[in-house]
């Protein structure tokens, strides 16, 4: 008699390790790369609310000819919180409670995912905590978006020995780029698409000719536009590709790989041709190499979607680390 008890009390215990063990197993997050999900009753989705979260979430990212949203929003409403929403990497929950919040929970249903929560007693207590706190939101997802395209990256990667050898830079790149042109200081790779082709540049060219004066944003557009001269053009006589001069480019001051670096953003032309597209150029001021080392990212993709692929070569860039030669 005691031994059966002692075995159903062992089975029992063990039932309840086990159970125990598959509740403290977080499941993999899903969902598209840029996708956030947005939890909030219609009612208020439907009025300032709503209208405040789509302007910031889904204004037009910049550097792109077309108008594409920043993010791509799916709405659902509270009672979505307990089912599939709560696998999506990025969720915003907002609510009118009595208790004015905001707070940002890492994998709470889901790993890696970010859960934003605010709340407030009124329209205006959320609409003023959105407008305080969404760049710091946005930031956090764009990195969240980098680190999930980097780890689907690092699933299929190139031997990019030939970059390291040469650049002194280590890179993780798609095994679906491959090299177009090698040159002794200029690196072309390629993903053949079906819209097109997505694009990868890497150059090196002296400090001085990017900080020979103050005006650093005229200095980079003169570097890209004579590599383009020199190696990137289209079928016909005198079509080298351009910096498009009907759209200023953007321009930030940032960090990569803990150095002082460019980041500057716009479309491309083909001179004389039809040929255009968008580009992300970085320009990483490395001293201890005496180099100012150029990676830039263009796509052709005509009639379609670019966002998305302009997103996988900032990933691709900002895995890079810089090595002394």
């Amino acid at each position: 008699m005691n031994k059966t008890l002692f075995s159903i009390l062992f089975i029992s215990l063990f039932l309840f390790s086990c159970n125990k063990k598959e509740d403290l197993l977080i499941r993999q997050s899903t969902g598209k790369i840029n996708t956030i999900s947005i939890i909030i009753e219609d009612q208020l989705w439907e009025g300032e609310i709503g209208d405040n979260i789509r302007n910031k979430f889904a204004s037009p990212v910049l550097g792109l000819p077309q108008e594409e949203p920043l993010f791509t929003i799916n709405q659902y409403s509270t009672a979505f919180l307990e089912g599939f929403v709560t696998d999506s990497r990025t969720i915003i929950v907002v609510k009118i409670e009595a208790k004015t919040k905001f707070e940002i929970k890492k994998n709470q249903y889901a790993s890696p995912q970010n859960v934003f929560h605010i709340s407030g007693k009124s329209t205006r207590e959320i609409v003023k905590i959105l407008d305080k706190n969404t760049p710091k939101i946005i930031k956090i997802i764009k990195e969240s978006e980098v680190l999930e395209n980097q780890r689907i990256i690092n699933q299929f990667l190139l031997d990019s020995k030939i970059i390291y050898n040469k650049f002194h830079v280590s890179l993780k790149i798609p095994s679906d780029y491959t090299y177009v042109m090698h040159k002794s200081n200029f690196m072309w790779l390629k993903k053949e698409i079906i819209s097109g082709n997505n694009n990868l540049l890497l150059y090196e060219v002296p400090i001085r000719t990017i900080q020979n004066d103050l005006n650093i944003v005229s200095n980079i557009i003169k570097m890209r536009d004579s590599i383009g001269t020199l190696y990137i053009s289209g079928t016909g006589t005198n079509t080298p590709m351009i910096t498009d001069e009907g759209y200023a480019p953007y321009h930030f001051k940032i960090k990569l790989d803990g150095k002082d670096a460019f980041e500057t953003k716009g479309t491309w032309e083909l001179k004389n041709d039809y040929m255009s597209g968008s580009f992300v150029n970085y320009v990483i001021i490395d001293e201890p190499n005496n180099r100012a080392l150029i990676l830039e990212g263009f796509c052709y993709s005509p009639s379609n979607e670019k966002r998305d692929l302009m997103f996988e070569l900032e990933a691709i860039i900002k895995s890079v680390v810089v090595n002394k030669k």
